[in-house]
């Protein structure tokens, strides 16, 4: 299992704070798309390591048209000499329309032709192959030579998708190189939902469990003090509260017997109580944080992330849901290096 780390938003700390992850022995280094940019980090990030891996975690697809992603990705994959991998995620509805102003369609064939879209045009520009990509969302037939990238060695970037349902699950494993599992999930769901759809896309194309790396960003609650331990605590416990009243996420609850927990906290998020995030926190019980996250100290994160998604996860991440120092996940580095 490979250790993985978030870079932070602000682009001048980017290249110290790399640096210091390579030197700290972790394997890759991911952003989002949340109030920043999910590409500019990573150039400063690639060219300031020689060994991590940078990757999106995730870029909106829909936001974009894939001849605009499938060139930042191109130029990335030269400028980081082959460490660029590109996660992507379809986003919801109202974000995709309301936030983006893009047209929203079902996202399960439209990414699958996004994928393939996007590899067509690599093989333009890698191979020489004439451009004529046309399906019932995007069409790319027009590649002249004065718009044409010069190939690179590295080749098209891996493409890891983002999935929470099964259908989506089921594509990573049928057409992705990857799958960005939510960290709203557990050691149960993972097993029992995720990785059976990720198997039934494998089989469907006729690939093995090694042509697909699954990626985890995990709740870990830890801290060197009481007090440290006692605001992980409650900011997981927040954070949990906040995408289990999202309906799109009621399965993992519902595996577990909470789907109680679902409706009251869906209730209370729509409600207008003004300590309606509060109340939601405080119905997170120590059953339910323990199920999404690994509660343990520092010296013990290590062992215990281990214990619980060795044989689910190729990669793993921490989502810290509190500000932490970055000396206090050495021992999970340790323990994953």
């Amino acid at each position: 299992m490979l250790l993985d780390a978030a870079l932070p938003a602000d682009l001048d700390d980017v290249p110290a704070i790399a640096r210091d992850l390579e030197e700290r022995g972790y394997a890759g280094v991911w952003t989002s798309e949340t109030a920043h940019d999910p590409f500019l980090p990573l150039l400063l990030a690639g060219r300031a390591t020689t060994r991590l891996q940078v990757g999106t975690a995730i870029a909106v697809a829909f936001a974009r048209s894939p001849m605009t992603v499938a060139t930042t990705a191109h130029d990335l994959q030269r400028h980081t000499h082959g460490r660029f991998v590109l996660g992507l995620g379809s986003q919801v509805r109202a974000h995709v329309e309301r936030r983006f102003s893009m047209p929203w369609s079902a996202p399960v064939p439209r990414m699958r032709e996004y994928v393939a879209a996007l590899r067509a045009i690599w093989a333009a520009w890698q191979q020489g192959t004439r451009l004529r990509f046309q399906g019932e969302h995007y069409r790319h037939t027009l590649m002249t030579p004065v718009f044409t990238p010069r190939p690179h060695e590295w080749g098209g970037p891996p493409v890891h998708l983002a999935a929470v349902g099964p259908a989506m699950t089921r594509l990573a494993g049928e057409v992705a190189d990857g799958l960005l599992a939510h960290s709203f999930t557990t050691a149960r769901y993972l097993r029992e939902r995720t990785l059976p759809a990720l198997a039934e896309g494998l089989a469907a194309a006729g690939r093995s469990r090694d042509a697909v790396t699954v990626s985890l960003p995990g709740f870990v609650v830890t801290g060197a003090t009481e007090p440290e331990r006692a605001e992980s605590a409650a900011a997981t416990r927040a954070t949990i509260a906040f995408y289990g009243s999202t309906p799109a996420y009621r399965p993992v609850l519902e595996l577990h017997g909470w789907g109680a927990l679902a409706d009251e906290l869906h209730a209370l998020s729509v409600g207008r109580r003004e300590d309606r995030w509060d109340a939601m926190r405080d119905l997170v019980d120590d059953d339910v944080l323990g199920a999404f996250a690994v509660v343990a100290d520092p010296a013990d994160v290590g062992r215990e992330v281990r214990a619980r998604f060795e044989g689910l996860v190729d990669r793993f991440s921490v989502y810290a849901a509190a500000p932490s120092r970055l000396d206090l996940w050495e021992p999970l580095a340790a323990a994953l290096r």
